[in-house]
């Protein structure tokens, strides 16, 4: 089976929609289309057609392209079981899956950043699409979840293979990487790739997706060892000026 080809659209200030293509069927999918324009646009530049929505949570920076999605392609939009996904046609919850040609991917539930946020598991590809829960070195905040929440959800992410590819939505890998450094001022593999990730930035190269390999070396949200450790260093995160 041919692995997925997965390819970032860059949007808005530093967010990353996802193009998701099978070349065996030819079915595309697009992981929260905040804004439709550019996806749309490079998917026929691709000559591919979006066939299925993917949302992993309602903010709409992840939504807000659906309805323009649906109207030029008639594509299915599918998210967590909430009223909040716009023009939602199927309801995805723990144990659910879906579908690109052979490709079969299952839902896991990881609230904490929304109450309803999901990720969808390609366990085949080796791939996650895990939205605002995980950031390459960081996490999302917590708007509706509690520490405890959010420390299980990576706890269930952090279980994946070491060479799992995990799909983020946001550039937010600088400003994480600094406060590793911060967090972690003793470990030499942030230091190591807080470096890589400055030159990176400096020449306009994305720095996603990262790997649980690398999330379990440098990331701290990752590396705590209870929640209550996560807590202070997601509070501490929520204050830190790089």
């Amino acid at each position: 089976m041919v692995m997925l080809q997965v390819v970032p659209v860059p949007a808005f200030a530093d967010n990353y929609l996802w193009l998701v293509h099978d070349e065996e069927s030819g079915e595309t999918a697009v992981v929260d289309p905040g804004d439709a324009a550019p996806v749309i646009a490079e998917a026929e530049r691709r000559g591919w057609t979006i066939g299925q929505v993917w949302n992993t949570h309602w903010h709409p920076d992840h939504t807000g392209g659906n309805l323009a999605v649906k109207e030029a392609t008639g594509a299915t939009i599918s998210g967590p079981a909430s009223d909040r996904i716009p023009g939602r046609d199927v309801a995805l919850g723990e144990g659910d899956t879906v579908r690109l040609g052979k490709h079969v991917g299952r839902v896991i539930a990881v609230p904490g950043h929304t109450l309803d946020h999901i990720a969808l598991i390609f366990d085949e590809d080796g791939i996650a699409f895990v939205g605002d829960t995980l950031f390459a070195m960081g996490c999302g905040r917590l708007f509706e979840g509690t520490p405890q929440q959010m420390f299980d959800s990576l706890r269930r992410l952090s279980a994946l293979p070491d060479d799992t590819r995990l799909y983020c939505a946001h550039e937010y890998t600088l400003s994480n990487a600094r406060f590793a450094a911060h967090a972690e001022p003793g470990n030499s593999a942030i230091a190591d790739r807080l470096d890589r990730v400055e030159e990176m930035r400096r020449k306009g190269a994305i720095t996603v997706p990262t790997t649980l390999a690398e999330e379990r070396a440098t990331n701290p949200f990752v590396r705590s060892a209870d929640w209550q450790e996560f807590a202070r260093l997601r509070a501490a995160k929520d204050s830190f000026r790089s």
